[in-house]
């Protein structure tokens, strides 16, 4: 395991050169513009259905596919951010827009901005805020300042809680970027920066009353309390399942380590195994290594771009994890639930 800033720097270099020969960094505009257009139908289709099944508890039901279909909006919006669609950042960043602030509810330029920096750090306590201390805690050290009776018993048992806690994590994106866009408009930046706010700020109002206004419309008031919990919990469930995977339990860099970025993305990544229903499950964070290795490589040159990754770590002596989904899964929580131990 590297220790120091002696690490050599030069080991990415022919991985990056043949990844580029074989054309693997190359736009998939003709293959994104369908899968993007099939998304967004069939997110379309799903609320249609539910318009026309009317006023009934089997609008409830449709909550599940539609919640589904929603995560795989939050896939494109994901390729959208690392640049993985468009030639061009300009388009790239319209696509997060209206995609996630207008069709999702989700702030693109504060969900950009925490995931490039997660990108650049991964699974670094300083750095890496998806490591950092919120509801959840990532190491020994977290868990021993946590305070509160409640708080103690949630990180004793974190592991248990992990998906129960998912249930909510639709409503805390949602959450999260309103306070961003609200912060950034009232901070102390340049114009520019508060045009943008204003315009995510906009994107998000007019989703928030077409979401809202269409299904109170359609049902009634408890019908659409219930409908909106439900599509919201099981996106929640299904995106945490898309993360949870890939870092957690993981090497954690110290703040005095410097690796270099080739063992810094694959020694803190892990890969889940799988076919193609996996990919598509995942959204393709199943290559969590190759993407992190190459955060601007289309999503359907990932499994293409595996074999030439492993082999590099191979000649190289590097470990490369690969576990089957239930496994990774076990290994994830089984390190949350360490980190608690002290507690209990």
């Amino acid at each position: 395991m590297p220790k120091t800033a002696t690490m050599p720097r030069g080991d990415f270099a022919p991985l990056i050169q043949e990844v580029r020969a074989a054309g693997l960094l190359d736009r998939r505009t003709l293959r994104y513009t369908v899968t993007v257009g099939l998304d967004l139908l069939l997110y379309g289709a799903a609320f249609a259905l539910v318009v026309f099944v009317g006023d009934s508890w089997w609008q409830l039901a449709l909550a599940v596919p539609a919640a589904i279909l929603t995560t795989r909006l939050y896939f494109v919006g994901h390729d959208a951010g690392h640049g993985q669609i468009a030639g061009t950042r300009r388009v790239n960043k319209l696509m997060g827009l209206l995609i996630g602030n207008l069709g999702l509810g989700l702030g693109y330029g504060w969900w950009t901005d925490k995931h490039n920096r997660h990108h650049a750090n991964p699974n670094h306590v300083d750095k890496d805020p998806d490591v950092g201390v919120g509801v959840l805690v990532w190491t020994a050290e977290q868990a021993a300042d946590r305070r509160g009776a409640f708080i103690r018993w949630l990180t004793r048992n974190q592991g248990r809680m992990f998906f129960p806690l998912l249930l909510l994590e639709g409503f805390n994106l949602k959450v999260s970027s309103v306070q961003s866009v609200i912060a950034a408009a009232r901070g102390r930046c340049g114009a520019r920066q508060r045009r943008m706010a204003l315009l995510e700020m906009v994107l998000l109002a007019l989703h928030f009353a077409a979401y809202l206004g269409l299904v109170f419309s359609v049902m009634s008031p408890g019908k659409a309390v219930a409908f909106i919990f439900v599509h919201q919990a099981v996106l929640g469930v299904h995106l945490g399942c898309s993360f949870a995977p890939n870092h957690k339990g993981m090497p954690m860099p110290g703040p005095d380590e410097c690796w270099d970025h080739l063992r810094k993305q694959v020694l803190t990544s892990r890969n889940v195994r799988g076919g193609l229903l996996t990919d598509w499950f995942l959204g393709g964070l199943n290559y969590q290594i190759e993407h992190h290795l190459f955060p601007s490589m289309p999503r359907p040159n990932l499994r293409t771009a595996q074999p030439l990754v492993r082999e590099h770590c191979a000649r190289l002596g590097l470990p490369y994890a690969e576990e089957g989904l239930i496994e990774s899964y076990a290994h994830a929580l089984g390190h949350l639930q360490d980190v608690g131990a002290p507690l209990r």
